[in-house]
């Protein structure tokens, strides 16, 4: 049986933010919910990873797991893991969750291949801010606005995959 393009194509995105258990799952979470509702999980995949080691291994935080929970998402069984060099072939695009992101991951990326990097809310241009902030050190509210500002990136990166992928057909 031969496949169509659209039929074959899996797209790759990895979400990436400072210790990969507040912003990075969230908006995993998120995207892959998106991914799901528009019935498009067998061509587009999600993965989410840290620059920093800190985390290796843990859930995601309990509070962003709380938080995307009362929003039907369920990120409970992601798993903390640090960027790795294998991540700028294998993933199409590199999503970062603010500019020290970007900056470290472009350190570290191999020449050719850093128009793969862009920040989340490059995708929601109409926002007020250009970086997720972390939650990590303030009260739920701050993972409530992870949220928020995910689901409109999310929208607006969903949207441009299946232009670019012609998935919106």
């Amino acid at each position: 049986m031969i496949l169509s393009y659209r039929e074959a194509l899996l797209v790759k995105v990895l979400f990436i933010c400072l210790g990969n258990i507040c912003r990075s799952p969230t908006a995993e979470g998120v995207f892959a919910h998106k991914v799901a509702r528009a019935d498009l999980s067998g061509h587009i995949s999600t993965d989410s990873c840290g620059t920093a080691r800190y985390h290796i291994g843990k859930p995601p935080d309990t509070r962003a797991c709380q938080a995307a929970a009362r929003r039907g998402i369920d990120i409970t069984g992601l798993r903390a893991r640090q960027l790795c060099q294998d991540d700028f072939t294998r993933f199409d695009y590199l999503i970062a969750m603010d500019g020290d992101n970007v900056m470290d991951i472009k350190a570290v990326c191999p020449p050719g291949l850093h128009d793969r990097v862009s920040r989340f809310l490059d995708f929601a241009p109409k926002l007020a801010t250009d970086d997720v902030p972390d939650p990590y050190y303030g009260g739920p509210h701050g993972f409530e606005t992870v949220l928020d500002l995910s689901e409109k990136a999310a929208a607006g990166l969903l949207a441009r995959i299946c232009q670019e992928h012609g998935l919106d057909d």
